[in-house]
């Protein structure tokens, strides 16, 4: 499989420019009350300073089904802090590999997230071993170097995937569906959340058209929840404040004959 191109990959799609806080750290409350603190890299062009509502979403509803995940192989794409991988490797699936792209700010930061959760069960001190562990990734490429990371659980492929808050990317939609593909095993149970808001209401079909590459490529689409938000998360962005405050998560699966 040939690399795929990342020139531009790091450009802000056209008018889109949340604001850019310093290094910073938010927190995330689990049904439990128990709470995971998150580190959030400084200004990225990848948008990872910011922990979106599409993951504190889809890690809610994970939360609310345990059996998606407990047991189960795991790998996030464009994790960013890497919250629904944390609260997976929490709920007791077999291994989750979170992945953003390979810059090492990130990458070091996803690390920091991990080491710094106290609630993750920890594998005999040996990171191969750990239920959880950070890796980069640029959507579309080849993806052996991460499932290396399954052979100490005896598997080849994962059982679920996660991609919260990707789809603003519209260039990249054939890669995020190549990378599953690629990388979810091909058994009727096996899974990929899909999970985001459409932050530029009026690019919302651009949004939505990354379901339509996925039916063509085979795989059956279907809408899971529908959540509004207190508040938008940008409050002073334009576009009906209604869609910017609705999270929305669609399952992608494969169909029976495959």
């Amino acid at each position: 499989m040939g690399e795929p191109d990342t020139a531009g990959f790091f450009e802000e799609p056209a008018d889109y420019y949340p604001p850019s806080p310093p290094p910073t750290s938010q927190v995330y409350t689990l049904q439990s009350g128990e709470t995971i603190t998150l580190h959030l890299v400084g200004h990225s062009p990848l948008e990872a300073h910011h922990l979106w509502n599409g993951s504190r979403i889809i890690s809610k509803y994970l939360e609310s089904h345990v059996s998606e995940v407990k047991g189960r192989t795991v790998l996030e794409l464009g994790a960013g802090a890497g919250l629904p991988s944390i609260v997976c490797a929490i709920l007791g699936a077999e291994k989750v590999v979170v992945t953003d792209f390979p810059d090492p700010d990130l990458v070091v930061n996803m690390k920091k997230n991990i080491l710094g959760c106290e609630l993750i069960p920890r594998g005999d001190g040996d990171a191969e071993y750990s239920p959880i562990i950070a890796d980069g990734y640029v959507w579309g490429a080849d993806p052996t170097h991460l499932l290396v990371h399954l052979e100490s659980v005896k598997r080849d492929k994962f059982d679920v995937l996660i991609l919260a808050d990707l789809l603003f990317r519209h260039s990249e939609h054939g890669n995020m569906i190549s990378s599953i593909e690629s990388t979810m095993s091909r058994k009727s149970t096996s899974i990929a959340f899909v999970c985001f808001t459409s932050y530029r209401p009026w690019l919302q079909h651009k949004d939505l058209a990354f379901f339509d590459i996925a039916r063509e490529r085979g795989f059956l689409v279907e809408k899971i929840l529908e959540e509004k938000m207190d508040k938008a998360m940008f409050e002073n962005d334009p576009g009906d404040e209604d869609v910017r405050k609705t999270v929305t998560g669609f399952t992608l699966r494969w169909p029976d004959e495959k």
